[in-house]
């Protein structure tokens, strides 16, 4: 039996003979030495197997495939790109003695490899085998001291440390390669799935998405929100995926309507379109200039801050009102209603001015006026109850506001 082959069987078997044994028994220490232990083994295991995949062409040949990780990709039904990133680790591997033999020996883990053949090999073509050499040795001893994500990062600049008179030049033309292919990889889809929900997804350069994700962070603070915000429907905290998804929300619904740009003579808004008496029921919907639907207690809500323009039809379907330019509040009258709301105006309720909405009482949506008088900040939720036909609010006499579930 070949030592390769003996090595992966007695390795098989002593696996399957601690399978049963159930490590919750296991001291402290006992724990940290084997989680160690085991990441080293399973650092060997990956350069044992990444070479000799690098030297099964005749694997491939032999079944009429490509290379050898297609074969084995379907033989072990792994995924064929993790198959052919083995691969390319191998053949790197035989390029880079040093870090086959630190991944050979348990000391460098596999992505911390990974990293560095790539820097090592991505360094320009005109520096002398020296430097690159130098290059990898040094980052392989901060490998010891640094994970695979931050090795990627010094990688973009070991030229710095290794050969200052060309890192700078190198960076600069590394970035300016990275910026032209992330601008030209920009997408973005977006599609309804015809149960009130769209799914989508994008790709845009990294500085774009840390903007956003800074901005959404901003909306999702948990100081902006109320504890019952912060909670599900069943009491449980909400994960920030959700908090982030409803900044999301709040981030386009209330996108200033006069920062869009004009299509057709006009902003990028959404028209709204229901009847008079719809308008006024309860329960009523209704319809979106691309063919979807809403229900009217949204629309009204939305009419308050975000870009929608109710289209009010009469009974012969004439229009009665498609919407006044004034339906938003201005700059200052916002801070009006912050100082003398303090924030949102619904008893309990400790949300911040900066992070309400301006409701009109006297709904916007029904000719109410855009001034003072008939304004008051709500925070997000409370806005929604505002709108929603399932609850009734009432104005006490010190402005604030109570809800209370209809009967």
């Amino acid at each position: 039996m070949h030592p390769i082959i003996g090595c992966a069987t007695d390795v098989q078997t002593a696996l399957k003979s601690v399978a049963s044994v159930e490590p919750t028994f296991m001291s402290v220490g006992e724990k940290q030495s084997a989680l160690v232990a085991l990441a080293e083994a399973r650092s060997q295991l990956d350069a044992l197997t990444a070479s000799v995949l690098a030297a099964s062409d005749d694997v491939g040949e032999q079944h009429g495939l490509r290379d050898a990780a297609a074969w084995l990709a379907v033989r072990t039904r792994t995924a064929r790109s993790q198959a052919r990133r083995d691969l390319a680790l191998g053949r790197a591997l035989e390029q880079h003695a040093h870090v086959a033999e630190a991944l050979t020996s348990g000391a460098l883990r596999t992505e911390q490899a990974r990293v560095i053949v790539e820097a090592v090999d991505a360094l320009p073509p005109d520096v002398d085998l020296d430097v690159g050499g130098l290059a990898e040795t040094t980052l392989l001893e901060l490998a010891a001291r640094h994970d695979a994500r931050d090795l990627r990062q010094i990688g973009k600049r070991i030229l710095d440390v290794v050969a200052p008179e060309v890192g700078e030049c190198h960076e600069e033309s590394v970035l300016a390669g990275e910026e032209a292919r992330a601008a030209a990889g920009v997408e973005l889809s977006i599609v309804d799935d015809g149960e009130g929900r769209c799914h989508g997804r994008f790709t845009v350069p990294s500085h774009v998405g840390a903007m956003l994700k800074r901005h959404l962070l901003a909306l999702a603070n948990p100081a902006r929100h109320t504890e019952a915000e912060l909670r599900d429907d069943t009491g449980d905290w909400k994960p920030l995926r959700r908090r982030l998804g409803e900044a999301f929300v709040e981030y386009v619904e209330r996108y200033p309507v006069d920062a869009t740009p004009q299509t057709a003579g006009v902003n990028a808004t959404i028209v709204v379109t229901m009847t008079l008496e719809q308008l006024m029921a309860e329960h009523a919907t209704a319809l979106l200039d691309d063919g979807s639907r809403m229900t009217a207690g949204q629309a009204r809500r939305l009419a308050c801050e975000a870009g929608i323009i109710p289209a009010v039809l009469g009974t012969s379907s004439q229009p009665l009102d498609l919407g006044r330019t004034a339906r938003l509040y201005s700059k200052t009258q916002r801070i009006a209603l912050g100082l003398r709301d303090g924030g949102c105006t619904a008893k309990g309720c400790e949300t911040s001015a900066s992070g309400c909405h301006a409701h009109h009482d006297d709904p916007w949506s029904r000719l109410g006026l855009t001034n003072l008088t008939n304004g008051r900040l709500l925070c997000p939720r409370h806005h929604r109850l505002a709108h929603d036909s399932r609850y009734a609010m009432t104005i006490h006499a010190d402005n604030r506001v109570t809800f209370a579930r209809r009967t």
